[in-house]
């Protein structure tokens, strides 16, 4: 077994896999890597299964020592990424010498980075996955949510593949600003203007922003329907509570609710959302179900070719 000694974090610093599935039913979300795509894209790189467990570093301040040579892969976000100072680019593999330092310092380009191991990081299974979602005490190094910390290692037994670089048009596009959203079940009890500003306005992303959803800032829009029975959120769903500025609802978010709902961004959207940082500015794009999940599968179908 080798190991990696964590030599700084910051509570953005967490162990994820792709989530956990046929829980919500008990209350329990789903967690998982919020960019799934640079997820898959650094397992990849070391020949791992697409939902090994990686480290998702959110805008920098983590760094690690390695205690004996070993092959590591980096996907998503450029966090300044340097190896003893010299720079490291991500969507590669590389070599980590024993006794050398991986540094991840600041975003120049996204907000999320994925750290991968060979065969994926060792953490005890919670309810099938150790994704970590800090608010329900579940997954992580030690089962209970908890961030990666200082003086922590993590572990990994596999053999890499290496030498492996992701291709340039397969890459998570961060200058794209597009949302394709699938319009759901409350998206005619808006007023006729709302929904014209949805789809014709910016829309500019709040500082009141995490794993639970982020905030879109823009023209308040108005719901028209009668009241709602809070009812199962699906990952991505567009959620507009009282104050009409749309909040998109990711992977820690809670299992039920009653404000309505615009409908779902596609997967692919999320992924993408998921590497902007505040401020950033977004539009919506009206896209319907059968074509998102042909996007979806021609994606798929790339990645497994």
């Amino acid at each position: 077994m080798s190991r990696l000694m964590i030599e700084a974090s910051t509570p953005l610093c967490l162990l994820q896999d792709a989530g956990r599935f046929g829980v919500r039913h008990l209350g329990v979300t789903q967690g998982g890597a919020l960019d799934w795509v640079s997820m898959r894209w650094a397992n990849w790189l070391l020949g791992n299964a697409a939902d090994a467990a990686v480290v998702e570093i959110t805008l920098g301040g983590f760094s690690l020592v390695a205690e004996q040579d070993c092959c590591l892969a980096l996907a998503g976000a450029d966090l300044d990424a340097r190896i003893d100072g010299e720079p490291l680019k991500p969507w590669s593999s590389f070599v980590l010498g024993k006794g050398q330092r991986l540094r991840l310092n600041q975003p120049l380009q996204g907000a999320r980075a994925y750290l991968a191991a060979p065969g994926g990081f060792h953490a005890p299974q919670v309810l099938g996955s150790c994704a970590s979602v800090v608010r329900e005490e579940l997954g992580g190094l030690d089962g209970l949510g908890s961030t990666l910390l200082k003086g922590q290692h993590l572990a990994y037994s596999g053999q890499a593949a290496g030498g492996r670089e992701v291709p340039q048009a397969m890459r998570v596009d961060f200058t794209r600003n597009s949302l394709d959203l699938v319009l759901g079940a409350q998206a005619g009890d808006f007023s006729g203007m709302s929904l014209f500003e949805v789809f014709n306005r910016d829309w500019t992303l709040d500082s009141r922003a995490d794993r639970m959803g982020m905030r879109l800032l823009g023209p308040a829009l108005q719901y028209q329907g009668a009241p709602m029975i809070s009812e199962g959120i699906p990952l991505g769903a567009v959620q507009v509570p009282p104050d009409g500025q749309p909040i998109v609802l990711l992977n820690d978010r809670q299992t039920i609710g009653g404000y309505p709902r615009l409908g779902a961004l596609t997967p692919l959207a999320l992924a993408r959302l998921a590497q902007m940082l505040p401020g950033s500015v977004v539009r919506f794009v009206p896209v319907v179900q059968d074509l998102a999940w042909q996007e979806q599968r021609a994606f798929l179908q790339r990645f497994a070719e």
